[in-house]
Parts: structure tokens; C-alpha cells; sequence
């Protein structure tokens, strides 16, 4: 068994400068915990590969493609390869998501 405490994991640099922590990287699959504090975004980009979005705390606005919603606790979001996406955090709170890959990218996310 391996477990992983979100709090010890490294924070990985990004070109969007918020704390990111890849918390399981394997072959098939790959998992990301990302923090946004209050006013911080994701750049919006594209991922070569499907993801899903696991809203862990907080409030923020999510927009894919051309659809743009705010979302919360316990909400999961479904994002399709190369549609761009982007994350914001208008609120006064933290917010905290995981990102799962799947399959696991060959490729890297390319900002727009």
C-alpha cells in the first residue's frame, strides 16, 4: 500500500504560477491536487487528454470550451481532450480540486 499525504507531496513549477502537487503519476493514469487561493486562475489550455475535475473545497468557476459555471464541494466535472479550459477563483475562500488524467498524457498542456 502507498499513501500520500497532499500536504508532504512537492509542488510542481507550472506556467501558471498556483500551487499544483501530482499526488499519483502512473502509466495509465495521473493524478493532480491543485490549490487556488482567492483571485488566483488557471490559465486557460489545453490538455492532450480527457480530464476530470473533483471539486475538494471551495468555490470557483470552471469554463470548457463555451460553457462557464461556478461549481463547489463535492462536484465533479467532466472536460474532454483539446477543448480548452480554464479555472478561476472569485471568491474570498480557498479552492481545492483534484485533476485526473486518463489515459496518462504523452504530451504536455499547451496554454493558449
Amino acid at each position: 500500500m502507498k499513501i500520500i499525504d497532499v500536504k508532504e507531496a512537492e509542488v510542481t513549477h507550472n506556467p501558471h504560477g498556483v500551487d499544483t502537487r501530482k499526488i499519483y503519476d502512473a502509466e495509465n493514469a495521473q493524478v493532480v491536487h491543485i490549490t487556488l487561493k482567492p483571485g488566483e486562475v488557471m490559465k486557460c489550455h489545453l490538455t492532450p487528454v480527457d480530464v476530470i475535475f473533483y471539486v475538494l473545497e471551495g468555490r470557483g468557476v470552471v469554463e470548457i470550451g463555451d460553457e462557464k459555471k461556478e461549481v463547489g464541494t463535492d462536484m465533479l466535472i467532466e472536460s474532454p481532450a483539446k477543448i480548452p479550459h480554464c479555472w478561476f477563483n472569485g471568491s474570498e475562500n480557498i479552492l481545492r480540486f483534484l485533476v485526473v488524467k486518463v489515459p496518462r498524457p504523452n504530451e504536455s498542456t499547451r496554454l493558449l
